[in-house]
């Protein structure tokens, strides 16, 4: 599918198909390095602080689950041009991962949540920067 005459830009068919190989490269890619080093610094840090490496580890998957689900509600709102799906995806996502840190620092101290959201920011934060460079146009 080719863009307007006019536009200035064209973007074909294989470059749409390119990018959207990257971009599921890119999911597996953060998906598992999130993971990968969260549970690098979390073996480090259980010596010393164990509720603390717990939480990094529980917000690490939080993290990763709320980017897959994020990125399936965001495609799905793209196949569908329906935002039903997307609002109650996003909704109960905001439920989900915002009771998670408020139960562990009940259980602990309000500190484990700065572990938690540690970890639940991480694959959001590898996300950017790598999209970054994968769809930097030369």
């Amino acid at each position: 599918m080719q863009e307007e005459p006019g536009s200035g830009r064209s973007y074909s068919d294989a470059e749409a198909a390119a990018d959207l190989a990257a971009y599921h490269a890119l999911k597996r890619w953060v998906c598992a390095q999130s993971l990968f080093m969260v549970a690098v610094v979390a073996l480090f840090a259980v010596r010393w602080q164990p509720f603390a490496a717990l939480s990094l580890v529980i917000g690490g998957v939080c993290g990763v689950l709320n980017a897959l689900l994020t990125a399936r509600s965001s495609e799905r709102l793209l196949e569908t041009r329906g935002v039903g799906y997307f609002v109650l995806a996003s909704v109960v996502r905001i439920g989900v991962f915002g009771i998670v840190p408020a139960a562990l620092a009940v259980r602990d101290s309000w500190w484990s949540m700065v572990w938690y959201f540690a970890g639940f920011f991480l694959p959001l934060a590898m996300f950017a920067l790598g999209a970054r460079r994968a769809f930097e146009r030369r």
